[in-house]
């Protein structure tokens, strides 16, 4: 298959480590706190990565103390940086994470989030099978020019992951996104705050109805549920955690895993079990990039 375009974000993850979240007026003490380089689509582009798969990554790195570090960790890690806007102020997300591993997000936006369709002239669509976009980038000002540019563009393969906030993106713009057939990538809770239905292969179902397209459904513990484009359904296990340090980018890896396995030809299902795996091994860390030495090795396929 041909490369995936990745658009979207690279912040700055700020984790903070406490027992529990705060209720108003309550003082409590972080028992730790770290920097580290995140966001949906960073996230996504580091699985392709670690598993040399095909890919370009378009994000906006802007300027202030947390663009300075974004640009900084990125040349570190020789990521290039297609798009540099010093003069703009990058944002961070503020990652509150409990004893349990579970996280709350508190996001900062800065120009990380933004698009502009000049930003992609120097990249031919026609060279690039998959699209990734997230939410975030969709619910900004400026995410209606990031759909125009699917709409422009209908030789790419769409994978939408509309996040938390998706049920509060603009009406038109969910449906300008449905529109382009996007395969979705969700978890439990967004299924069914997307749909108003409580059962998952219901709520996979109307989705599916809606966007003839694959929908993936994570379910933690339980796994993945998959209903593809051609009608096929299935829950793919998980794999358990050998422990719990915090859940930071678990769905983002997973399906940057199972994208990264599509752009190599593997089969969707086989894909899943191997993001399975991935995702198992990324909650066992703390931060949301997972150590090369740590990744599990691809199986063999067909």
């Amino acid at each position: 298959m041909k490369p995936a375009l990745i658009i979207g974000s690279t912040c700055v993850d700020v984790i903070i480590q406490i027992d529990h979240l705060p209720k108003t007026e309550e003082n409590i003490r972080p028992t730790a706190q770290s920097m580290a380089l995140g966001g949906c689509a960073y996230n996504v582009a580091a699985m392709f990565r670690l598993l040399d798969a095909p890919h370009t990554f378009i994000t906006p790195v802007g300027g202030g103390t947390y663009g300075d570090y974004v640009a900084k960790e990125m040349k570190a890690r020789n990521i290039p940086i297609h798009v540099s806007l010093p003069q703009e102020e990058n944002g961070c997300c503020y990652c509150l994470v409990e004893k349990s591993g579970e996280r709350t997000f508190m996001s900062y936006h800065g120009v990380e989030y933004s698009f502009q369709k000049s930003w992609m002239e120097p990249f031919d669509a026609d060279g690039y099978g998959l699209a990734y976009v997230c939410g975030l980038e969709i619910e900004e000002a400026t995410g209606g020019n990031l759909i125009g540019y699917l709409e422009e563009h209908p030789q790419l393969s769409v994978c939408y992951a509309p996040g938390p906030r998706g049920v509060l993106i603009d009406p038109e713009k969910t449906r300008r996104m449905m529109d382009l057939h996007p395969m979705l990538h969700i978890n439990e809770s967004e299924a069914r705050s997307l749909t108003g239905l409580s059962g998952i292969p219901e709520a996979a179902a109307a989705l599916h109805a809606r966007t003839g397209n694959t929908v993936i459904i994570t379910l933690g513990e339980q796994g993945a549920y998959c209903l593809e484009q051609n009608g096929d359904a299935y829950l793919v296990p998980s794999v358990p955690a050998r422990e719990v340090a915090d859940t930071i980018g678990a769905g983002d890896s997973h399906i940057g895993t199972i994208l990264a396995c599509l752009t190599m030809d593997m089969p969707l299902k086989d894909a899943i079990a191997y993001a399975n795996r991935v995702s198992s091994a990324v909650v066992s860390v703390k931060g949301a990039t997972l150590p090369p030495e740590l990744l599990p090795e691809l199986p063999n396929t067909p």
